[in-house]
């Protein structure tokens, strides 16, 4: 018999849908329930490398550390990782299987991949008490209704009760709750049991009558009002829409440890990837974080990141053309620390050869790391474990690009010159042990008197941030009518609302 299951849908994109999905699975498995998480299609920049060595979407994988399950492919079978604003490369059960343009995703190849994503959804649905699903973008999308796999046609083709988020706090959620409801077809209306207000700030009782009057005219309740809380956009699908002037995140920098503060400068450079590498510094009490484009925003840092890219020689051009390599050249001269991951390792080497991602053929790097790139058709997808600095390190790999290193002292796969470090290793810096000796080592070169932390533990402080969306489900959601729609999907009789998606 297949579990339960259920659709988060949102009113548009950043509505909450992903921690409100990742919120319900760890309310239910602290439940005692068997939960897996499931997106059929994601388009994001930050993915993840599961222990099979298959690449999904890194709020997937969140979703399932939420739900104590280890992830896999079956959880994110189709990942569109954009190259540009018109292209994207198409992952495939964990596997890149090629670039498509968005006419040609959208006109034919997306609705073959529904029998592949229906399949993934009963697997896990066979092996799991509930999954809990994630919709992306809107499912009101009437341009792409026909084609939609991850919306009302995995709704529909699974029969998923779903749910729509929608964010209070950007203003117009009832005209938003109202006008998705009214834009389905009467088949989608039929499955959309009801709405979730999220990020709401205030007294909800001056909200209940606006709740009572969406109910008269939808014929759906609202199952939760969940309040504004800071901290909470952990894993972010979408590195594009960072914000450049201060940190990523919302959460304010603890006190230091020791005299000093450490400021680290992330380039955002274009098509950021694993932009999540740099949340480990930003949990240390004493580490502010920010988002850089201006070379002068360097001056002041005492590390400055290079973040993994999907276009490793676009990130090259436009860290020249903003005068940003020039300032990395000095800071590397002046002995003042660098960090490249991934993309940003492979621009700070001597020479790339690329005839995969941009086809440029031979780009001359920074050459502030002994080290050549030759970019291959293959994806290098991996789970490397390695040592450095005295520490045990974990990370994963994903990149075309592969390093050729000749000189310099070993640093994980890459290496180092100096206060010049460079790895493709992503996730490294959540190794608590390594992470502060990497910022010993930084704040020694930076001249700062800076002392890490030596209780701060990334994975517990991972935890506890889950615990928190688990909470909001548990304390400010009707948890008995969810579940009740988990078991048993949508009520029957909901009304039609005019005038319903165009023919």
């Amino acid at each position: 018999m297949s579990g339960g299951g259920l659709l988060v849908a949102g009113t548009t994109s950043d509505a909450g849908k992903s921690v409100v999905t990742a919120g319900i699975c760890r309310w239910l498995v602290r439940q005692g329930v068997k939960v897996a998480p499931f997106k059929g299609q994601n388009m994001s920049l930050n993915s993840f490398v599961t222990r099979e060595g298959a690449e999904i979407g890194r709020a997937q994988a969140m979703q399932a550390q939420a739900a104590r399950v280890e992830p896999s492919a079956l959880m994110n079978p189709v990942l569109l990782k954009p190259g540009s604003d018109r292209s994207s490369q198409v992952v495939l059960m964990g596997k890149p299987v090629g670039e498509l343009s968005a006419r040609g995703y959208h006109g034919g190849r997306q609705a073959a991949l529904l029998d592949t994503v229906v399949g993934c959804l009963e697997e896990l649905r066979g092996s799991y008490d509930a999954v809990i699903c994630e919709g992306a973008g809107s499912p009101a999308e009437i341009n792409l209704r026909r084609t939609d796999i991850v919306n009302m046609g995995i709704a529909r083709a699974a029969r998923l009760p779903v749910l729509v988020v929608g964010d209070i706090d950007r203003g117009g959620v009832f005209a938003s709750f109202f006008g998705t409801t009214a834009l389905l077809a009467p088949e989608d209306q039929e499955l959309l049991a009801g709405f979730l207000v999220n990020k709401f700030r205030g007294d909800v009782s001056l909200l209940e009558p606006g709740l009572d009057m969406l109910k008269d005219l939808t014929g759906r309740p609202t199952y939760g009002v969940l309040p504004f809380q800071h901290g909470l956009g952990i894993d972010e699908e979408d590195g594009l829409r960072v914000s450049l002037r201060g940190s990523v995140r919302e959460s304010q920098t603890a006190a230091p440890v020791g005299e000093d503060v450490l400021r680290v400068a992330v380039c955002a450079v274009p098509l950021m990837s694993n932009f999540t590498d740099v949340d480990a510094l930003a949990a240390e009490p004493g580490v502010v974080v920010r988002f850089v484009d201006r070379a002068e925003e360097l001056v002041d840092a005492d590390l400055v990141v290079v973040p993994g890219t999907r276009g490793t020689v676009k990130a090259l051009q436009w860290l020249r053309e903003r005068g940003l390599a020039d300032a990395l050249a000095r800071r590397a001269s002046e002995g003042r620390p660098v960090l490249g991951i991934c993309g940003g390792f492979q621009v700070l080497g001597e020479r790339i050869e690329d005839d995969v991602e941009s086809r440029l053929g031979a780009v001359d790097g920074l050459a502030l790391l002994p080290v050549r790139v030759r970019f291959e058709r293959e994806k290098t997808l991996a789970r490397p474990v390695g040592e450095a600095l005295g520490e045990r390190v974990e990370g994963y790999e994903i990149h075309h690009g592969v390093a050729e290193v000749d000189g310099g002292e070993a640093f994980l796969d890459g290496c180092r010159v100096g206060s010049v470090w460079g790895t493709h290793w992503h996730g490294s810096l959540e190794a608590d042990g390594f992470r502060r000796a990497f910022l010993r080592e930084v704040a020694a070169a930076a001249g700062r008197r800076f002392v890490p932390a030596p209780d701060t533990s990334f994975g517990a402080l991972r935890e506890e941030q889950l615990d928190r969306l688990g909470d909001l489900i548990e304390e400010h959601a009707d948890t008995d009518a969810l579940w009740r729609l988990i078991e048993s999907g949508a009520p029957s009789g909901l009304p039609f609302i005019p005038p319903g998606a165009p023919a």
